[in-house]
């Protein structure tokens, strides 16, 4: 066995479900599984189906604040309960942004292996070692330095630097939560190619749970489809990739599952295009996250990440904003909705939509702007203020004194009624998006702006949510999305616009303006 390699883990669950705190149906009931050392492991099934919850128990993390959350049956990793071997199994989640920890590439790789006690030469070792499997740094020292702000890394960077910090821990077992559901096409090959390159090198097991399939097809051994705890829970499908995609397509595609090939039908607009009433413009904007520094009684302007970015939005028309990782989409979608001030350039929103509060959307009041211009964030969780998903839906209508007459028909349409009573963060990836889109869309803002919308989703509630905002720029709501997803940005028609990577001088000159 080489220096590399780790002891792959065995994966029992016998009769094994979870329930929430505060939710009346378990999130995952009557599971059987056995996987093998070294297997690798496709997992797969609609939204709430538990498949993060599966993940989450295997990483010993499950439950950790719940008080009155219930388990039933075993799980069991090598003959152990996961929580008493932590440190076994490596986790890599969905959002690049949430998993790094520290402010250097070296550091944030360190940091794993540290809190596992490992001895401080061999922890550098590792992280060397680790950094090279991924492909961000080789052994020559070519590629970042070891002191690299994290916060300068792409998204597809990020995600495999997180999984160089699994790796430096040397887990038997690796867990994937829709590692790529938030990078554009090139960081998606980034982060596939380098968990197949560690695993051909380690002979670690892997769980990967990822909607589309198309992606990991090629590096599983199996795929196991889960059937909802509602539905009756357990696995509703297990075998070799290529058997049970071309016995049980049909079957897979009714439970939602993106089989390769496959879209999902959804509504066609009715709304022929044409010209539409200006609702928000940006003229020449240059946009940053961070706050302007002080240097005596000076204000020294941050350097912004994008700069000279022309957009306008109309009542009904669809705006998709496309472009790699890194390259400022979600600021500058941010910035348009009147959530971070331009560094340079200006927002200014039309009579239609500012009467009564001003041109400049950044200075508008809470209630001015949440019943103007809805915002969905990356994170979900980074929205929600209230312990139950009845009352986030109805936090906006009721801070702006409205009816709460659309909450029944946002609860039935985006797939939410049963969970009502439930706690949003209890929810899966896929519910806590829709549940964020809903509580934004209570508030009857006249401009939408989406940041990933249809991540996490399975093929059914894509085409649900796809069709829905459909109908809502068909009812003259202008809907401004940051995406990925092609087929997303097919059905909503409208314009794009592509930010790639702003220069270095561009920046600089835009920063210093």
């Amino acid at each position: 066995m080489g220096p590399a390699q780790v002891r792959p883990a065995a994966i029992s669950a016998n009769g094994w479900g979870w329930r929430h705190s505060g939710r009346t149906v378990p999130a995952i009931q009557g599971l059987d599984l056995q996987i093998e050392p070294g297997e690798r492991v496709l997992l797969l099934g609609p939204s709430g189906a538990g498949k993060s919850t599966f993940l989450h128990a295997l990483a010993g993390v499950l439950g950790d604040e719940e008080d009155d959350a219930d388990e039933t049956g075993s799980l069991l990793i090598d003959g152990a309960a996961p929580r008493e071997q932590r440190g076994r199994a490596g986790l890599m989640q969905q959002d690049p942004e949430t998993q790094v920890v520290l402010s250097r590439v070296g550091d944030d790789v360190a940091f794993g292996a540290e809190n596992l006690a490992v001895p401080r030469d061999d922890i550098w070792a590792r992280v060397h070692e680790a950094l090279d499997d991924v492909g961000l740094r080789t052994a020559a020292g070519d590629g970042l330095a070891m002191d690299h702000p994290t916060a300068a890394l792409s998204g597809g960077q990020k995600q495999r630097l997180a999984l160089a910090g699994i790796l430096a821990m040397r887990p038997g077992l690796v867990l994937l939560d829709e590692p790529t559901a938030n990078l554009d096409p090139a960081g998606v090959l980034e982060v596939r190619d380098a968990v197949r390159r560690c695993l051909e090198k380690t002979g670690a097991t892997l769980v990967v749970v990822e909607h589309r399939v198309s992606v990991w097809k090629d590096l599983v051994d199996r795929i196991v489809v889960l059937q909802p705890g509602a539905a009756g829970g357990g696995v509703l499908l297990d075998g070799p990739p290529d058997q049970v995609l071309a016995e049980a397509r049909s079957m897979l595609i009714t439970a939602g599952v993106w089989v390769p090939g496959y879209v999902p039908r959804t509504r066609t607009r009715t709304t022929a295009e044409g010209p539409a009433e200006l609702l928000l413009a940006a003229e020449h904007v240059a946009v940053s996250r961070e706050k302007p520094r002080r240097r005596g009684f000076k204000s020294i302007p941050p350097i912004p990440v994008q700069a000279g970015v022309s957009a306008q939005v109309r009542a009904g028309r669809a705006l998709t904003i496309t472009g790699p990782n890194g390259a400022g989409k979600s600021t500058f979608a941010l910035t348009m909705a009147g959530l971070l001030a331009p560094v340079a350039g200006k927002v200014s929103a039309a009579v239609e939509l500012s009467e009564g509060a001003g041109i400049d959307p950044f200075k508008w009041k809470a209630d001015q702007l949440i019943s103007r211009i809805g915002t969905v964030f990356q994170e979900p969780e980074h929205q929600f203020v209230t312990g139950k998903v009845m009352d986030e839906l109805m936090f906006g209508p009721r801070h702006l004194g409205r009816g709460e007459e659309r909450v029944d028909e946002l609860l039935e349409r985006l797939r939410l009624t049963h969970l009502v009573d439930a706690n949003p963060y209890t929810l899966s990836g896929g519910e806590k998006r829709r549940l964020s889109v809903a509580t934004v869309l209570a508030a009857h803002p006249q401009v939408l702006v989406l940041d990933e919308p249809t991540f996490g989703q399975d093929a059914n509630t894509w085409a649900e949510l796809a069709s829905f905002l459909s109908e809502l720029l068909d009812q003259g709501t202008a809907v401004v999305s940051v995406t990925h997803d092609e087929e997303f940005s097919a059905v909503l028609g409208g314009m794009e616009l592509r930010l790639d990577p702003a220069t270095e001088a561009a920046r600089q000159e835009a920063g210093a303006a």
